[in-house]
């Protein structure tokens, strides 16, 4: 499609599909982009306690060549619930504790989300990850989701008891989940990530990123909750769409309403809220160095 959203640098492809999946009306767009290309630029930006729309994001960040939703959010304060690191630093947090229900209801699962991140050597990675407020990087595992609880409701890292971590030393980083693919299968941690449990089998419009062995980033859009015309993917879908997309790792990011993608001012899916484009409270971009002018 890439005639359709023109100025593309060679180094960025856009992909639409409209043939039916698994048998049911189906419309998706991905973005492919060079990650080692030294004309992109890889970031993302904040609503600063704001939600914004897409092409709200894409008038205030100068045109970008693409724009997308990415992290979960608060409807009733508009902060992310996801982290987002923006230059090295963490602009925003992963939420730190999930309230236990019924006979729980003492208790706090901390639970360990879904992120895609890339440094400063243009490598992405998909790790689960644990954000501290008092601390600039949030803590990365690489090998598989914590799953703890305790009785406080900001826990530290002590909490999460003795397990191996690292420091995740990105550049630019969006959370989201649950992780899709991770070291090249598919897994899809939603139980783990305390993500949409129960509604594994549920078909929504969906954004996810991922990337491939050799520094593809890919960036996916899926239209849903329009019936008989496209009715979105379950998780397990999507992770399959992107293991044949050749992904690596791969992340599900905030889907539903919020599923929208720019490029060049563009759209590409058709949200799926009647009012259009949702604000949302973050967005990750891709830039070219020096720009289009318009």
């Amino acid at each position: 499609m890439d005639s359709a959203y023109q100025p593309l640098p060679p180094s960025v492809h856009v992909y639409r599909r409209t043939d039916s999946l698994d048998g049911h009306p189906f419309i998706a767009y991905y973005v492919s982009a060079r990650l080692k290309d030294k004309h992109l630029l890889f970031s993302d930006q904040v609503g600063q306690g704001k939600r914004f729309t897409p092409s709200q994001y894409y008038q205030l960040e100068q045109f970008p060549l693409l724009v997308v939703n990415c992290t979960f959010f608060s409807f009733e304060t508009s902060e992310n619930i996801s982290m987002v690191m923006k230059d090295g630093k963490l602009v925003a947090y992963s939420v730190p504790s999930l309230k236990g229900r019924g006979d729980d209801s003492l208790v706090y699962y901390y639970p360990t989300r879904g992120a895609i991140g890339i440094d400063r050597k243009r490598r992405a990675d998909v790790a689960w990850v644990f954000t501290d407020s008092s601390r600039l990087r949030p803590y990365a595992f690489e090998e598989m989701p914590v799953v703890a609880k305790g009785e406080v409701s900001d826990p530290s890292i002590y909490d999460l008891r003795d397990i191996e971590w690292k420091w995740w030393k990105m550049r630019t980083a969006v959370g989201g989940g649950p992780v899709l693919i991770h070291d090249g299968r598919i897994r899809i941690t939603y139980k783990e990530e305390q993500l949409f449990s129960g509604g594994e089998q549920d078909k929504h419009p969906r954004t996810a990123m991922g990337y491939t062995k050799d520094g593809i980033l890919i960036v996916l859009v899926i239209q849903g909750r329009a019936p008989g015309v496209a009715e979105g993917a379950t998780l397990e879908q999507e992770a399959k769409l992107l293991f044949d997309l050749k992904c690596y790792e791969a992340l599900n990011l905030d889907g539903g309403g919020s599923s929208s993608m720019l490029v060049n001012g563009k759209p590409t899916i058709r949200p799926s809220d009647k009012e259009g484009e949702r604000p949302v409270p973050a967005v990750f971009l891709i830039r070219e160095r020096g720009g289009h002018s318009h």
